[in-house]
């Protein structure tokens, strides 16, 4: 006895396959006063690992007999009995479908699916035969390597800050003995420092902003903190030594801070008069400060307001923008990025990752990609396929479920690799 169409079954996204397979049953392999069983079971190698739904088939003879048993031994038991089927004759060949699902292991590629055949009844002992019905594997994915198009893409860089200064009244000198002036200014340099002194850096915009109180006329208040502005740009620029045709580029301009600070801080305190703060801003929005605080200084809680919640602090905001210098021929892109990857876009990384000669170097540069452009469909790709080709597939999986769209089922499929181009 065979099955008929033994084959190889591949596992699904989960795991699991459907086993379809047909036994086919010759004329008088078994007596008529037998019951054949096909007892189908799953195993890992030598082990057994799941026993499946057997096939019964009970010749005519056998049935009296169980018949007779049962009506003489009331605690006969038959377990086979809900899955027998009688047969009229064993002088007849029988086809048998035969379905079930196998599930794989964690860790397991494959399983065999074989069966044991026996004609005692119990399913368990005389066996006529062992057959081998099927394989259940775990589904092959291979991965393609990806080869970028290299293409020129300007490097604009944007960036911001501000510095929290303070100033004497009404003044606009900057001193680094008031407030924390020292330590602001200083902050502002080693954030600039970078862009304005970098060799490979082409500023394109640069606005410092300064901001006065929202108290005072706003007449007055905006070429004081102009002037604000103007003062932080000078002392920046002769800290960097910043050459005249940058700081040509660098303009400054005011903003008014408004009274928007006020109210939060008011606010935040659970201060009780904030809500009257509020109704008079929202009352006159659209129109310039002085509107405001001509009600705001008619407020009972003013002096308070004057005290505690008019900032000492001076806000001096800044936006940038610059160009990195682009590398544009193979022997320039190997050069600077030897000393220079952060200057890289994630396009010209890439083509380094395949200029460098070996595997391995292609492998820290497409993790170097992955570090500053996490969202690299590209090297995430290649780097799983490197892994993958070494035989360390349990590296290459996390990287591979960054392309659920590219690789769908990944997780239950063993990875292979397509020849590379």
């Amino acid at each position: 006895m065979d099955p008929a169409r033994p084959r190889t079954f591949e596992a699904d996204g989960q795991a699991r396959a459907a086993v379809d397979v047909t036994f086919r049953v010759p004329a008088h392999y078994f007596s008529k006063r037998s019951r054949l069983v096909i007892a189908p079971y799953v195993t890992d190698g030598s082990r057994v690992v799941e026993e499946l739904e057997p096939v019964v088939l009970d010749a005519p003879v056998y049935v009296k007999k169980s018949l007779r048993q049962k009506a003489l031994d009331d605690s006969y038991a038959d377990d086979l009995a809900p899955l027998a089927r009688p047969v009229k004759s064993v002088a007849e060949g029988f086809v048998l479908p035969y379905t079930a699902t196998v599930a794989l292991p964690r860790g397991v590629d494959s399983l065999g699916v074989k069966a044991m055949v026996s004609e005692d009844g119990c399913g368990e002992c005389s066996g006529l035969d062992t057959l081998d019905v099927a394989t259940v594997v775990r589904g092959i994915l291979p991965l393609r390597w990806m080869e970028p198009r290299f293409e020129v893409v300007p490097k604009v860089v944007r960036g911001s800050g501000e510095a929290r200064l303070q100033f004497v009244i009404n003044k606009y000198d900057i001193r680094l003995d008031m407030g924390h002036n020292r330590e602001e200014l200083y902050g502002m340099v080693r954030k600039l420092e970078p862009v304005l002194k970098d060799s490979l850096a082409t500023v394109e915009t640069f606005d410092i902003y300064g901001m006065a109180s929202a108290d005072g006329p706003l007449s007055f208040n905006t070429p004081l903190s102009r002037n604000r502005a103007l003062s932080a740009k000078r002392w920046l620029m002769e800290q960097l030594n910043v050459p005249d045709d940058v700081a040509r580029r660098i303009s400054v301009g005011s903003r008014p801070e408004g009274w928007g600070p006020v109210l939060e801080a008011m606010t935040r305190d659970g201060h009780p008069d904030s809500v009257a703060v509020k109704e008079i801003l929202e009352r006159h929005a659209g129109e310039n400060d002085d509107v405001a605080e001509r009600y705001i200084r008619r407020l009972p809680c003013w002096p308070d307001i004057r005290e505690n919640y008019l900032q000492k602090d001076r806000k001096v905001e800044y936006a940038y923008t610059y160009v990195i210098r682009n590398f544009t021929t193979d022997d320039e892109l190997l050069a600077m990025y030897a000393s220079r990857p952060d200057a890289f876009n994630e396009q010209e990384l890439l083509r380094v990752a395949a200029l460098v000669a070996t595997d391995q170097e292609k492998m820290d540069v497409y993790r170097a990609i992955l570090e500053r452009f996490p969202a690299c469909e590209t090297a995430a790709n290649n780097l799983a396929y490197l892994l993958v080709a070494q035989g360390r597939e349990d590296e290459a999986r996390p990287w591979v479920a960054r392309l659920p769209e590219r690789y769908p089922d990944a997780a239950e499929k063993r990875l292979t690799t397509e020849e590379r181009p």
